[in-house]
């Protein structure tokens, strides 16, 4: 793959923008449908340029707008906010108090740095394909939960272009959602609570709610291979102290006794759920299932959310599609049937979209009607890139969204029809 430079950003971008960003697909999504009126004129982008000059309350008429804006801009990043009452680029001219957001996507942010205090490979924004897993298990159990516990339908995963993944969920009702009902979903689905001073993270309660069941059976899948092996948080005294520091001091002697013994994470790992078993068993202790065992992996592989991204209507979040000015990676979907096959290591970087586009030979490129609409021009430019599998997976979300409102208005008119 090609080594990304950020000096030669800037006209990677103008290439990028002019020749491969799918602008049809994207206000395909945003519009959704056109069946509420000015729905996408009054969204707001936000663009950061280069030396992060930050232009918020960007909104646009329609999509040949948003395009000449962007091209013009050629924007290092690009946010996506609410859907506001105004336009927001007009929100000066509105009355004070007047100007509010009212309607969003409910979204996801896991952020591989809130994981350093239980990683071993990687710290701040580095990751390898080791502690990668940790975001398989996020995306799993969070689009589980999304789908399953709240009959959510319309959920797009994108991979932030560095170190962490996005979630847009994108059924009607969802986006009508007050911040307190946000704010109650995002308490459903957090497990991992205190800050860098608090030691055990995870507190199961004596009945343990089917979410948390559900949650370890994804765990569990993954668990040897990812914590015990490639991770190895039992390698050395380092490292299980970190562990016993989540099990009570009345078995810390024995722990330390036995770890001494035994030769490597596998069996250190085995020996204490059997000592945990045990505990339970000797306690008066009401709680159910091997909780102790339970709440170590939790601690070690459970998703951990900002909150304050779900839970603000007004909150920013970057787009898919936007390019990672450090990494030059693009935020591409993840596909949620192959989501143990994504590889943040092989997702296309803007250079090398933009070399394979100057690959296609010019013998082509001659062949071709010169009288083709600049549209049409776009879209073979971006099917001629590795760009291309990852637009088939956001169409694939944006037939789903079109047929599921299909669904809606005729499921109306049927009514109407009942009287």
């Amino acid at each position: 793959m090609e080594t990304f430079d950020p000096a030669e950003l800037p006209e990677l971008l103008r290439i990028y923008y002019r020749r491969l960003f799918p602008y049809a697909q994207y206000y395909r999504w945003l519009n959704y449908g056109g069946v509420v009126k000015n729905y996408f004129q009054h969204r707001e982008f936000s663009f950061t340029l280069k030396d992060d000059i930050y232009i918020r309350y960007q909104s646009f008429n329609n999509q040949s707008e948003l395009e000449k804006e962007m091209q013009k801009m050629n924007p290092y990043k690009i946010d996506i906010g609410a859907v506001y009452s105004h336009r927001p680029n007009q929100h000066n001219t509105v009355k004070l108090g007047a100007f509010q957001a009212q309607e969003k996507e409910l979204v996801f942010d896991i952020d591989m740095t809130d994981y350093d205090d239980v990683r071993r490979c990687c710290s701040s924004a580095d990751i390898c394909s080791k502690c990668w897993t940790l975001m398989t298990m996020a995306i799993l159990i969070i689009d589980r939960a999304l789908k399953e516990d709240f009959g959510f339908k319309h959920r797009l995963w994108v991979y932030s272009g560095r170190r962490g993944v996005h979630c847009w969920v994108c059924d009607e009702s969802v986006r009508k959602l007050s911040s307190a009902v946000r704010s109650g979903i995002v308490e459903y689905l957090s497990l991992v609570k205190g800050g860098q001073d608090v030691k055990k993270k995870v507190h199961l309660s004596e009945k343990i709610h089917p979410f948390v069941r559900k949650s370890i059976n994804i765990i569990k899948k993954y668990f040897e291979e990812y914590a015990l092996v490639s991770q190895n948080i039992l390698e050395n005294k380092e490292s299980w102290d970190k562990i016993l520091a989540l099990v009570p001091e009345t078995m810390h002697d024995e722990l330390q006794q036995s770890f001494q013994k035994h030769q490597n994470s596998l069996q250190r790992w085995e020996y204490l759920k059997k000592a945990a078993n045990r505990y339970q068993n000797n306690s008066k202790n009401d709680k159910c299932g091997p909780w102790l065992e339970w709440e170590i992996m939790l601690q070690y592989c459970f998703p951990r959310l900002d909150i304050n991204v779900s839970k603000g209507i007004n909150h920013l979040l970057k787009s898919p599609f936007s390019v990672h000015p450090k990494t030059g990676r693009i935020s591409v979907p993840i596909d949620l049937q192959k989501v143990d096959q994504f590889d943040p290591f092989t997702v296309p970087t803007i250079s090398s979209i933009c070399h394979e586009l100057d690959a296609v030979s010019t013998n082509e490129e001659e062949k071709e009607n010169g009288a083709e609409s600049g549209i049409k021009h776009r879209t073979r430019d971006y099917k001629r890139t590795s760009l291309a599998p990852f637009i088939k997976v956001f169409e694939q979300f944006l037939e789903n969204l079109d047929r599921s409102r299909k669904g809606e208005l005729l499921k109306k008119s049927d009514l109407q029809k009942d009287f």
